[in-house]
């Protein structure tokens, strides 16, 4: 079959899996000549490990000079009779075919990241191929719904302000439009849901359970991704449902830090740029200020994507240092070139000019665009796009 991009909304119903290799063989060749990750981990577990941060963090860290071996944990569907499968599918496939090629161990658990289930396989992995220790633990989980670890209800995230109502706007990926929106605050419901899904509760528990099995090696460190932001966006960021699930996060950071120190080891809540994500493209309101923040920060040349922060992430502030550099809250900002002063008053002047007539041509919409489709496999020039693609003797092929 040809398969093409559908968009609903911002959300992507097809990948292309040869797509995804371009994807994850651009993200390889950068990091082999970017600054190398020195006295990195070897045993790497990536809860989310799949797209985005996750998948970046994997691929630093196996080709940027540290030589990991890698267990990654996502929840993926391949193809079948309802559709062509999710990207993160593809890209799983692929970088093991290229990490096994390279000599290095990748092993692919698919399983919900929440499930008892999975943490026992993740277990019997690390003992199988890591002789039963890790060195890294990521964390890079994005879900919507989770269900509750105490009662066992299905729990729903709700991305909205708290205490009053946001107007802003939104450009839907699929017809390439501008939307003037207003979300209504949060219940407190909600916000308690969306805590317990996005918060660190399952950080937490996920380092709980390898401590308790003894799984966690001398020196081990976690970390976990979280975004704070410019004021511009902190009455749908910061100080909604999304703030107050990071902030449980950044809390939870420094009770892990104490957990970990009796293994000579750390946690850190790692706080990234703003970028053109699966999870954040459903942030409402974000939309315009990304495009504003990619023209002003790619006319400056300190425009980052998820690998270009991976690769910075572990061969500047986590290995290779004698202190890991972390601000008052024992933070570590990767979005540090993001919230300079002269940026942000640049993105701020443009962020108020952008409306439904101009966005196209003042902000970087085209290039906030092409990130999402390449995110799907789509929309590079060395992949021909109008080739049928067998997906039967494709999955037969690499599995």
């Amino acid at each position: 079959m040809i398969i093409e991009p559908v968009i609903n909304g911002v959300v992507a119903r097809t990948a292309h899996p040869f797509g995804c290799e371009q994807s994850v063989l651009r993200q390889i060749n950068y990091v082999k000549h970017a600054k190398s990750i020195t006295q990195g981990p070897k045993r790497v577990l990536i809860i989310g490990g799949s797209s985005g941060f996750g998948l970046a963090a994997r691929v630093a860290l196996t080709f940027g000079g540290s030589q990991s071996d890698t267990i990654s944990v996502s929840f993926e569907r391949g193809p079948s009779e309802k559709g062509v499968g999710t990207a993160g599918y593809y890209n799983n496939i692929f970088f093991k075919k290229y990490a096994e090629e390279a000599g290095r161990t990748a092993i692919n658990i698919q399983g919900d990241a929440f499930s008892p289930q999975t943490k026992e396989d993740v277990i019997e992995a690390i003992e199988t191929y890591f002789e039963g220790e890790v060195d890294l633990v990521i964390y890079s989980v994005a879900a919507g719904i989770r269900p509750d670890p105490e009662t066992g209800e299905m729990l729903r995230s709700a991305i909205k302000p708290i205490g009053q109502e946001v107007t802003g706007a939104t450009i839907t990926l699929e017809d390439d439009t501008w939307h003037e929106t207003t979300i209504t605050s949060a219940t407190e419901q909600e916000a308690k849901d969306t805590l317990k899904i996005m918060g660190g509760q399952d950080w937490e528990s996920w380092i709980d359970t390898l401590i308790n099995v003894e799984s966690i090696a001398e020196g081990c460190k976690t970390i976990a991704f979280s975004y704070v932001g410019p004021e511009v966006t902190h009455p749908i960021y910061l100080d909604g449902t999304l703030g107050r699930a990071k902030i449980d996060l950044h809390q939870t950071s420094h009770s892990l830090n104490l957990k970990l120190a009796n293994f000579n080891g750390g946690a850190y809540a790692t706080v990234c740029k703003a970028l053109v994500t699966k999870a954040s493209v459903f942030i409402p309101g974000l939309s315009p200020y990304l495009i504003a923040l990619y023209k002003v920060m790619k006319e400056q040349g300190t425009h980052e994507g998820c690998i270009e922060q991976m690769q910075r992430l572990f061969s500047e502030k986590l290995y290779g240092v004698h202190h890991v550099p972390v601000d008052c809250e024992r933070l570590i900002r990767m979005d540090d070139w993001e919230l300079d002063p002269t940026t942000q008053e640049k993105v701020s002047a443009l962020v108020a000019e952008l409306n439904s007539s101009n966005f196209k041509q003042l902000g970087d919409y085209k290039g906030l665009k092409q990130a999402f489709m390449q995110l799907n496999g789509f929309g590079f020039e060395s992949v021909d796009y109008t080739k049928p693609v067998n997906l039967d003797a494709f999955a037969a092929e690499i599995s």
